[in-house]
């Protein structure tokens, strides 16, 4: 499972009709081309991938008025929805995973019902717990970790790792629970995105919707 994948399709659905530009924006305001393989390059073959695979439909544009090339927009398909959601699910309950597909799925965590955000937040919780403890039961050394020199160290990481994830599982339960954010059939949710055209002051070299670019440079 890839969080490009995930981010893409997430992206193109909050807008409903979105480019390839609008996607890169959004995505480099979150901050994922600093925690996700996100770059300009793989968002544009992931869009391009995902409508061959009936999960996007491309749309060809008009040329911008100042004389620019047709655009290509994508929307969702059904296929892509059931696909952005079964990833979106797994991301939120596998506790072995790549850490960027955690950091997408909470990008996208309040498009569910808190119902469902909760229960599966709590089969992370479980998955993390008997993970730890099926590792420390057959693996820990009678002397403890520290016995069988630097490579103890591993598992203290593993440990360390198992317990920070667990606390931090259970704070965000516990702040869902008591009513934080707005999710899914609860009203508008937050979603932090840009408005078209609006300068991103976290935008990489090379985009146009940089802030401080010229309007011109940026697309229509």
């Amino acid at each position: 499972m890839s969080a490009i994948r995930m981010l893409v399709l997430g992206a193109v659905r909050q807008h409903g009709r979105a480019h390839g530009y609008q996607v890169r924006n959004d995505l480099e305001f979150w901050g994922a081309h600093e925690w996700s393989s996100a770059k300009p390059g793989s968002i544009y073959h992931a869009l391009r991938q995902l409508a061959r695979q009936g999960l996007l439909v491309a749309h060809e544009t008009a040329p911008s008025t100042a004389g620019g090339p047709p655009r290509t927009e994508y929307s969702m398909t059904e296929e892509g929805e059931a696909e952005f959601f079964r990833l979106l699910r797994a991301a939120l309950t596998g506790y072995d995973q790549k850490p960027d597909l955690l950091y997408a799925a909470l990008g996208f965590l309040v498009d569910l019902e808190r119902a469902e955000a909760v229960t599966l937040l709590r089969e992370r919780l479980r998955s993390i717990e008997e993970w730890r403890r099926s590792v420390t039961e057959y693996w820990t050394p009678e002397a403890g970790a520290e016995s069988i020199g630097h490579i103890g160290e591993i598992m203290n990481l593993w440990v360390h790792s198992a317990d920070t994830g667990a606390e931090w599982t259970r704070g965000l339960i516990a702040r869902i629970e008591a009513g934080a954010y707005t999710f899914a059939g609860e009203g508008e949710p937050f979603r932090g995105i840009l408005a078209e055209g609006e300068p991103n002051p976290y935008a990489t070299e090379g985009n146009p919707y940089r802030e401080g670019a010229p309007p011109a440079a940026r697309p229509e």
